[in-house]
């Protein structure tokens, strides 16, 4: 299963990538994570279902520091995920 999530709110510059990273990493999804230049938080994760709904969990809870007001979800095709290796944060600068 590949999900795509655009989250919004207090969300750059509070460690929101470094948390998801840590989160997917121990849920072993493949994707990625990074910040949008209108200040939000996308993310690509692909792994099974239930991983995804724990992951879905810690979005909305976020880190320490950090708000989220909304999250927009979109399921995409299994050949999205093709390519994908462990998550990452993309656009580190």
């Amino acid at each position: 299963m590949v999900l795509h999530f655009l989250i919004q709110g207090r969300v750059q510059g509070v460690g929101f990538r470094w948390f998801v990273q840590r989160e997917a990493g121990e849920l072993e999804l493949r994707g990625w994570v990074r910040n949008t230049e209108d200040g939000h938080v996308e993310v690509l994760a692909a792994g099974e279902p239930a991983d995804l709904d724990e992951l879905r969990l810690s979005l909305k809870r976020g880190p320490r520091g950090s708000r989220v007001d909304r999250i927009v979800e979109h399921t995409l095709l299994e050949s999205e995920a093709e390519g994908l290796e462990s998550f990452r944060i993309e656009g580190v600068w």
